[in-house]
């Protein structure tokens, strides 16, 4: 078992893997088709931040939005992980944002070209406290919510996953080998919308972690 200390996996992880359109209300919320496999992407390491530090919004963008998402924390790696044995490699999970500069995705979508700069920005990837497998039993029947300014923006269930974790965790490995303290982030309900500077995120899973951050603009 490895020394380092899983609870501060962000400190130590190589890599964020993300799946976008894992719920179908937000798919088609953006006018997307509904997937019939998962749509992956990337962000690295340095595109996390922890409660205290500011969601910044890229300069480039006018038009930055939230996706609140279950983060799936992996405890052990592999290569083509069997969806029988998957949930034996997560060591837990966290709250987590994909904050996404969404002008600049539709503009990367429409001329062909990858997310890079619409999801791998620093700051990209705010999360909450580690929460240990077992204080999430069944991590596909939680509830997350996310309110900007104390209004409520999403407010969905992971039971509405096109795409399982044992699914996800098995696809991803066959493609990419998933290593310890690597972060799979498993999509986002519908709802999501713009924020602005100096908006404050409340955001939740169920009554088992909140989180709060606040936006603004490297000066």
């Amino acid at each position: 078992m490895s020394a380092r200390n899983i609870a501060r996996f962000w400190e130590w992880g190589r890599k964020i893997i993300c799946v976008g359109r894992n719920y179908a209300d937000h798919a088609i919320e953006l006018k997307n088709a509904i997937p019939t496999e998962p749509v992956l992407f990337l962000k690295p390491p340095s595109a996390y931040i922890r409660e205290g530090s500011p969601i910044l919004v890229p300069y480039y963008s006018s038009n930055l939005h939230h996706e609140i998402e279950l983060g799936v924390v992996i405890g052990k790696g592999g290569t083509a992980i069997p969806q029988s044995s998957a949930m034996d490699h997560v060591a837990g999970y966290v709250l987590c944002l994909d904050m996404t500069a969404r002008d600049i995705q539709e503009e990367c979508k429409s001329k062909g070209l990858p997310w890079t700069l619409a999801k791998a920005f620093n700051t990209s990837c705010p999360i909450s406290e580690f929460i240990p497998k077992e204080k999430i039993p069944n991590p596909e029947s939680v509830n997350l919510w996310l309110k900007v300014n104390d209004n409520m923006r999403q407010n969905g269930s992971t039971s509405q996953m096109i795409f399982s974790i044992p699914f996800l965790i098995n696809y991803i490995s066959q493609i990419i080998s998933l290593e310890e303290g690597d972060l799979i982030l498993t999509g986002t309900p519908k709802g999501v919308s713009s924020v602005q500077e100096q908006d404050v995120l409340q955001a939740g899973i169920d009554d088992i972690v909140t989180m709060t951050f606040k936006v603004d603009r490297k000066s």
